[in-house]
Formats: C-alpha cells, structure tokens, sequence
C-alpha cells in the first residue's frame, strides 16, 4: 500500500504573514521555496550561503521572500527585523548544523543554536499576532544509548558531542519560553526533531550524498568513515511537510504544543553502506572505499526516531521510501548537472511529492 501523508493546505497558508529563519540553508531554503508555491507572505533571515553553490542562489530563494542577511546571536538586530515582519507564524531553522564543525568550534556553535534560539523566542514576546512558533532542532537532541528501539519524544535529552548538546540545550529553552512565556501570550510554541535529511541542493561538508556527488563529479573515490552507522534518511520534503502540518495543526489547536519527532518509520532507517550502493545506482556512476568507522571524532552509530505522535496527533505519514527517496535526490544532482534550472527541478520535486504519487 502506498504511504499517504496529507499535504501542507495552499488554502490555509494563502496571504499568512510567515517567518523563516535559515533560508539560506539548505532545508531552509527548500521551505522558502514551498511556502512561496503556498502563497504565503514571507520574511526570511539568514546568514549569506555557507556553500559554494548554494541552493540559494540557483534556485533565486531570494526572489521569492523579503530576504535578509543577519546573524541570529546578534539580539538586538534579530528583535528589530522580526517586529518589523509582525508574522503570524514562526519556522525557525537557522542554526550551525553540522556535527564535525561543531568539535572545531564549539562555542560558536552552542552561541548559535542555543542563544540565537533563544533570542529568536525573545523577539516573540510581547509582539501582537504571532499564533505560531516551530523550532527546528534535530534527531540528535536525545541522549543515544545506542539501543535498538526507536526515541520517543519524552526520552532523555543530551549529547556526546557539541551539535547534539547545543540542539538538547535549545530544547530546553524552547520549552522554558513556551511554559514561562508565550503560552500564556497565546502563542503555541513547538519544537521538531527530525532525522537525516536528503535531496538535492545539499552541498554541506561532511554530509553523505552531498560528498558522493563531489567525488563522482570528480572522479574520485568515496572515503566512507562509518558504513555501518545507521540513521532515519528521509527526503527533505518529508520534514518539511510535517513541520507545515504541524503548524496548521497549533493554529487550531495550541494545546497540542509540545516536541514532535519527524522521520521514516523505524523499520526503514538504514545503514551508511546500505546509502552508498543504491545511490551508485540511481547516479549511474561511482566508486566507495569503506573504512571500519575508527577515524575522526566520536559519532552516533544507531539512531532511530519514533513517529507515531505525530501519526496520531497530525496524521502524518512519511511518503517516499528510501529508494524513491535516492531515485528523486541523484536524479536532480544528475540533471542539474546536464543544464537544468534548480528552480525547475525543486519545482518538478514539490509538484511530485504534492500530487502523492511515486518519484
């Protein structure tokens, strides 16, 4: 049976004033996009694109949103531009999001997630309209044991390593603003744990598919560190569409405001190798070189999310599977490298996913 998820409603978000951090990211990026499809008014701050390319400037996010470049650990100027936006609703993305650079720069990183979640929060107090908060963190929030079963979102949080401690840190403070805070503002505040995202546009280091397509661009080989590592990959627009869904829902619903785990069910995650191969396939090109996981900082080696609250609560259920997901993710790697237009493929990616049916 095909998995069915209820599409983001053009209806409900049409004219909705909407506030994106991270556009420049990029998830953030691919959200700008969709909401713009949506027809909501957006504003969207960032810091200028941390990769060259970016899916910010070939798919022209800008073009699509009031665009503007700002740093989230600057308080007073992150208060400034977000009155000025007045946004009904809030989908804060903006973070350093990257485990490896997280043990170069530690405190740039917990400055980032965790203090510019905080001022991001702050700029919400006290400002009239706002219905509605979602606070990206991620799957690494919890404290990994590395046991078989999938995490619930009320397991313990934490972190070995600087990322996942300043996302389980930012978790609390989500969870202080919206208990001490803007709860009773009437503003409905949650938080969205998501697993390993994939698709194209990803041109991050030290990310799985976004180093494949560089090295078989290349000609080179793939130095794969961790092949036996297993994570919940899901293509970026399964996130994303929850995180949607989930603001429709608080709108009607603020009582329901609380964390969310977003990912594929749990019999589907898979292993780093498992990637690797099915995605030679789909790029039609390739060579890998596995390693036995003992080089470089220390890393989760079993993650698994547990999605059946938002099954219940939204009624939200990933869509592509795995296949379709690195069918879909190489093939727009693949055609923008032979001349077509990002906007076009990203387009071509939300049409697929909004109609239900297969890549």
């Amino acid at each position: 049976m095909e998995k069915m998820v209820t599409p983001p409603t053009p209806a409900f978000w049409r004219g909705k004033r909407v506030l994106v951090t991270g556009h420049t990211g990029f998830k953030g990026g691919w959200l700008t996009l969709w909401l713009h499809t949506l027809g909501a008014r957006i504003t969207a701050l960032a810091l200028p694109p941390q990769t060259t390319p970016s899916l910010f400037e070939l798919a022209r996010v800008a073009a699509v949103c009031e665009s503007h470049f700002l740093d989230i650990r600057e308080a007073q100027a992150v208060a400034e531009r977000i009155r000025a936006a007045r946004p009904e609703i809030v989908l804060h993305l903006a973070a350093q999001p990257l485990v490896r650079a997280s043990y170069r720069d530690p405190v740039e990183t917990f400055a980032s997630n965790v203090m510019g979640t905080a001022h991001v929060l702050e700029a919400l107090r006290g400002l009239d309209g706002v219905r509605v908060a979602v606070m990206i963190t991620t799957d690494k929030v919890y404290h990994n044991k590395e046991w078989p079963h999938p995490y619930r979102e009320t397991d313990r949080l934490g972190g070995h390593d600087p990322y996942s401690a300043s996302k389980a840190a930012a978790e609390v403070v989500i969870a202080c603003y919206r208990d001490a805070f803007l709860t009773a503002q009437g503003v409905a505040v949650a938080s969205a744990r998501a697993g390993n995202v994939i698709g194209g546009g990803d041109w991050s280091a030290d990310r799985l598919i976004p180093d494949a397509v560089r090295a078989w661009e290349a000609g080179r080989v793939l130095e794969v560190r961790r092949p036996q590592a297993t994570r919940p990959w899901q293509h970026v627009l399964e996130p994303l569409a929850g995180y949607l869904s989930l603001a429709e829902h608080l709108w009607a619903h603020p009582e329901a405001a609380s964390a969310y785990n977003f990912g594929p069910l749990p019999h589907e995650a898979a292993t780093v190798r498992t990637v690797i191969e099915q995605a030679r396939v789909f790029f039609g090109r390739g060579e890998a070189a596995y390693g036995d996981g003992r080089d470089g900082p220390h890393e989760a080696g079993l993650l698994a999310l547990d999605v059946a609250k938002a099954q219940t609560v939204l009624g939200f259920t990933p869509r592509w599977s795995l296949e379709q997901t690195l069918q879909r993710t190489l093939g727009w790697y693949r055609a923008l490298s032979e001349g077509t237009a990002a906007r076009d493929l990203c387009e071509a990616d939300l049409a697929a996913y909004s109609a239900g049916g297969p890549p």
